[in-house]
């Protein structure tokens, strides 16, 4: 019987979770390693439900940075593929501090690739961003498409862009299975409070002012999480090795127009915006082009955007317990120094 495997590495996060929750759902897999250090964004109530009570599902408290224990983790595991989905993702953290990017998404990435080869997994599929291409005009109708040159406009990103290069060397260096896959702006059940889709539904369902950056016309490519946790399974088993995969739903919206929308269906005043200054070398656009993926998948998004929206907003209000716990602590003080005073 083949071995069938996955460890999931940022499996308490936003996208991990909802990876490991479709996995099992869905028996894309027989058994699921979940790997998360826990830190402010990764955490194990994303998974409740699952933890001691779905056998196919183990826990490892693990820093993929540290070569040693990763090293020991796979091993002892011996995972057919690896899905690397452990990151520092938040811009505005990465222009406060880049270093923990370098540490997490640089080297974390070279350290389980290597724990990945050593061990023989069968592929080890990296989960990306399309943040690593730049920037769109917002008067152009280009997208993001696998053939561009990367060229990263901040910290983040360039850290991503950096990880993505050190897979590709894996593969024509190492012969390793590698596959990279590149998504736009995720949204969901279980997204962390500083991203903007949970900031603005959490303070307008507090009546707090939601802040905009700018002039609230950048561009997002949006797509719901579970479409796009789909994308990657089309990419791992059906993407051939040494390649990327962009990830996207054709959903562009506004973020002015976006955070409107949010307010009349949450039934609140526009009067709550707040336009804020912006952040330093902002992208205006991003648009993703996943013909590829479709072509040679077949994979295809299933979630309609105001569908994804209303269901997204509903689970925010069922679960104002887990939103009043994220939002304490760190998360405040992080709230108070990124917007008061702009």
């Amino acid at each position: 019987m083949s071995n069938r495997t996955w460890l999931i590495t940022g499996a308490a996060g936003f996208i991990g979770s909802n990876f490991v929750r479709l996995a099992l759902a869905e028996n894309w897999c027989d058994k699921v390693v979940a790997a998360d250090l826990l830190t402010y964004a990764g955490n194990l109530e994303n998974l409740e439900g699952l933890l001691g009570k779905d056998d196919r599902l183990v826990f490892e408290r693990v820093d993929v940075a540290d070569a040693t224990a990763m090293r020991a983790l796979v091993a002892n595991h011996a995972p057919d593929m690896v899905f690397h989905l452990a990151a520092e993702s938040h811009v505005d953290r990465s222009i406060e501090d880049p270093t923990p990017f370098i540490r997490t998404n640089v080297m974390g990435t070279q350290v389980v690739l290597d724990a990945a080869r050593r061990a023989g997994v069968r592929r080890f599929v990296h989960v990306s961003t399309d943040e690593v291409y730049g920037a769109l005009s917002l008067d152009s109708t280009e997208r993001f498409h696998e053939r561009l040159p990367l060229a990263p406009n901040s910290p983040y990103a360039a850290s991503k862009a950096g990880s993505d290069f050190l897979v590709l060397a894996a593969y024509h260096t190492h012969g390793q299975e590698v596959v990279i896959t590149r998504c736009s702006n995720n949204y969901g059940p279980y997204q962390f409070p500083e991203k903007l889709l949970p900031l603005m539904i959490s303070n307008a369902l507090e009546n707090k002012e939601l802040p905009v950056y700018g002039d609230g016309l950048y561009v997002r490519d949006w797509i719901h999480v579970h479409d796009h946790c789909r994308g990657i399974r089309a990419a791992a088993e059906g993407g051939r090795t040494g390649e990327a995969y962009n990830i996207g739903a054709d959903n562009e919206r506004r973020n002015i127009d976006l955070v409107k929308t949010l307010l009349r269906m949450l039934d609140r005043p526009e009067t709550l915006i707040k336009y804020v200054r912006d952040r330093p070398g902002h992208d205006r656009r991003y648009a993703i082009d996943s013909s590829k993926l479709h072509a040679e998948t077949g994979w295809k998004p299933r979630v309609k955007f105001e569908d994804g929206l209303k269901s997204t907003i509903d689970w925010y209000l069922g679960n104002r317990g887990w939103l009043a716990r994220i939002k304490s602590g760190e998360f405040m003080r992080y709230y108070e120094k990124m917007y008061a005073g702009r």
